[in-house]
Order: structure tokens, then sequence, then C-alpha cells
């Protein structure tokens, strides 16, 4: 993965799993958000081990979750997303991880020894506020996706159930207009004998 961030849309086979490596300074901070878009019960299992083999967070069977950490280490940070208890649904997941503090809004804004002034106050507050609109856009965007995918799938299942229901009234009208058509066709006598 890049350096700063890494937003992915990826699909998880069924009893499947996959993993990221990123190097990472010690004293970091990284953040994991991830959800799952479609598939089964929209549940996976994520982990994130530190390099020495260390768990540093573990969930099974998540819908979406959000993991932050200071990296104690320097070294090969893994995360993984599982999809192993699954036998026959993909997964499509995404995530979203982020490495360092954001960098500030201003030049050497971190370095003041005065106050800011109201422009560069209401900048900061601008950049926050769109900052927080951008999140909001990716979860309305996500929510948008996992309803798409449930409404597609539940279309398919009423189309299907609707044919079904379609053939079985055929089957069930052609039967009872043949039972009531016996009911009424005259039984001959067969005349099969010799005449006197």
């Amino acid at each position: 993965l890049g350096a700063g961030g890494t937003e992915l849309t990826l699909e998880l086979p069924d009893s499947a799993q996959r993993c990221f490596h990123q190097e990472l300074e010690s004293g970091i901070k990284i953040t994991l958000d991830y959800q799952v878009i479609s598939g089964g019960h929209y549940d996976v299992d994520c982990y994130v081990e530190d390099p020495n083999g260390k768990t540093i967070y573990q969930e099974t069977k998540k819908q979406y979750d959000s993991f932050s950490h200071h990296t104690e280490f320097k070294g090969v940070y893994t995360f993984c997303f599982s999809n192993e208890f699954s036998t026959f649904s993909h997964k499509i997941v995404y995530f979203d991880f982020q490495v360092g503090d954001e960098p500030p809004i201003l030049p050497d804004m971190n370095n003041r020894v005065t106050a800011l002034t109201q422009l560069e106050s209401a900048c900061v507050t601008i950049h926050e506020m769109l900052n927080a609109v951008i999140d909001s856009q990716t979860h309305y965007r996500l929510r948008e996706a996992q309803d798409r995918s449930r409404a597609e799938e539940l279309n398919v299942r009423v189309s299907y159930w609707s044919v079904g229901e379609t053939l079985i009234l055929f089957m069930v009208s052609i039967g009872q207009v043949m039972l009531l058509k016996s009911f009424f066709t005259e039984k001959r006598p067969s005349s099969g004998g010799a005449g006197t």
C-alpha cells in the first residue's frame, strides 16, 4: 500500500482471506475503517498484526468497524480480511487505511506563537467541516451501495417467485379444465357383439 491513505473496494471470495502489508515507523497513528457492502450476511473477519506477529486488533463477523492505533515498533504491519467462515457467499468489502496525522492546513501552524487571525480561523473551521462532509458522503455512498445490493437481490428473488407462481397457476388451471372435461364426457358402450 502507498503512504498517506488508501481507499479500496475488494472482492472477497468464499473461504478466502486477503491481507495487506504496510511498512511503518514507530509512533505513527494508523486508522482502519471498513464496511461490507454486499454478500451473505454482510459480515467479515478482520485482524491487524504488528511486526512482531502480535495481534493488536481482531473482530469476527462484523459488518463495519473502525480501528485506530499508534504504532509501537518500526516494521511491516499486516491487516487481513477473512471470509473463511463462509462456504458459498462472496463479499465486497470497502476499507480506508490512513497513515499518520493530517498535515496542517496553514504553513507553520504547529509552530505559531500568535493567535490565528479571523480569516485563518475561518479557513480551519471550513476545512474541518469539509472533512466531516467527505466522511458523511462516504458513509452514505456505502449505505446506498449496500441498500442497492439488497434491493437487487430481493428483486431477483421476487421475480423467480412470481415466475414459479405463474407456472403453478397454469398447471392447476389446466388440471381443473381436464378434470371438469372428464366429468362431462359421455362414455359410450363399445359395440363389439355379433348381431342375431
